[in-house]
């Protein structure tokens, strides 16, 4: 009999160790929680039995996770998330959940939160304020990451201001123009104008093109005429438009601008219709209404544009991606505009140690561990996210290695107790009458 007692203190030592071999293989697994075995001893009894017997041996009664929060280790990653406190990250595969601590999330080719293995990360509906909609574990949804937001618009006006040096001369073209050399412009040829500006507009698309006003002195003050004029001519991307509003006039009308003696702008005094043009790469034609604003004026400085206004956009592009405390996704976008895209989904269990591994630092509820209590991060029981950050295995490697030593000792003893019960078999076979 006591062969088989110390038989089953060798199982239960071989069992040992394979626990705390685990602990120590898995201790750079991200959200590894560690086991522990957990024995009994073996007791035959009866009713009618006497108190005053020996145990049969040891058993395994069960190996039980131990939940115990990890350390942190930092991250430059936004969607490297940990819990701190109480809680599982909910993934899901197919039709299947799991719950998991390891919060090594990134984006998949089809733009999906998911986890290191592939499946979906779970989170919670929210309204653009970032209110949670919809609670429960049947609310789940994964989650999606746009590229873009908002919609494009088509630049209609354009506001700008600029300075015009008082002292500026004719340009060389314009200056030495006659009945036999008429002036002509050329945007390519700067002894044809005096000055250039540009800003970017968009088309109804919302693809950009560049816009380029090319500014000429026509007249200076003279002692009957203290006036100055310039024109501007519109590019908009390689079309000129023409200022008075058609489409056909060949070649296009520049704006005269007029400033009287002091600088100041006196015409035009309000905006200009120019006509619409459709340059290279534009999906649409664009046509521009411009007006200069009451800063604009010209005096003895050097030529100085001011800012440009403009009411197009292209749709916003994502730009950053980010997550809260309480769990909550924004996406920004080159536009500006910030988009609430959902809450990380946490669930607790009534009893954890009942959860089923299923690998991967990943668990699956069963009827032992109660459905799972899904909330946000936060509230209730649920602890707190934290992005740039993994939560390491909380398996302490000198406890682990002192245990180590433990279950060998024991391994040992219980091969001694066979030995010894062995030599005393041998020792009453070999006994003669």
């Amino acid at each position: 009999m006591s062969f088989f007692t110390s038989l089953s203190g060798l199982k239960g030592a071989q069992s040992d160790l394979a626990v705390i071999s685990n602990n120590v293989a898995n201790v750079a697994s991200i959200g590894f929680k560690k086991s522990r075995a957990e024995f009994g001893d073996l007791i035959s009894a009866s009713p009618l039995q006497s108190g005053n017997i020996a145990g049969q041996g040891t058993r395994l009664k069960s190996i039980s996770q131990q939940f115990t929060q990890g350390g942190f280790q930092t991250s430059d990653r936004a969607l490297d998330l940990a819990i701190s406190g109480q809680g599982f990250f909910v993934t899901k595969t197919g039709a299947q959940l799991s719950f998991t601590r390891n919060g090594a999330f990134s984006i998949d080719e089809s733009r999906y939160l998911v986890d290191s293995n592939g499946a979906y990360v779970q989170v919670l509906p929210v309204d653009t304020s970032g209110a949670v909609t919809a609670t429960g574990i049947s609310s789940s949804q994964n989650l999606q990451v746009p590229l873009s937001a908002g919609r494009p618009k088509a630049t209609t006006t354009l506001d700008l201001s600029a300075t015009f040096p008082s002292d500026s001369d004719l340009p060389a073209s314009r200056s030495a123009y006659n009945a036999t050399f008429p002036y002509k412009f050329d945007r390519y040829d700067p002894q044809s104008y005096n000055y250039s500006s540009a800003t970017t507009v968009y088309d109804s698309a919302g693809n950009p093109q560049q816009a380029t006003l090319y500014y000429t002195r026509v007249t200076a003050p003279t002692a009957t005429d203290t006036t100055s004029k310039w024109e501007a001519r519109l590019f908009i991307g390689d079309q000129q438009a023409s200022a008075d509003g058609s489409a056909v006039t060949d070649p296009p009308a520049p704006l005269e601008l007029t400033f009287a003696a002091d600088g100041s702008l006196t015409s035009p005094t309000s905006a200009q219709q120019f006509s619409s043009v459709l340059p290279s790469g534009a999906s649409e034609p664009i046509g521009i209404n411009l007006s200069y604003g009451t800063t604009t004026r010209q005096a003895a400085s050097t030529f100085t544009p001011g800012a440009f206004r403009q009411d197009g956009k292209a749709a916003g592009q994502l730009n950053n991606v980010s997550v809260g405390t309480d769990g909550l996704i924004s996406a920004t976008f080159s536009d500006g505009t910030t988009t609430k895209l959902g809450k990380i989904m946490i669930a607790n269990f009534a009893n954890p140690n009942g959860l089923r591994q299923l690998g991967d630092a990943r668990w699956g509820s069963t009827g032992l561990s109660g459905d799972a209590i899904v909330s946000e991060a936060g509230s209730g029981s649920a602890g707190l996210i934290q992005s740039g950050a993994l939560e390491q295995a909380n398996v302490d490697i000198t406890e682990e290695l002192v245990a180590l030593i433990s279950a060998q000792r024991d391994f040992s003893a219980n091969a001694k107790a066979i030995e010894t019960g062995n030599n005393m078999t041998q020792t009453i076979i070999n006994l003669r009458t």
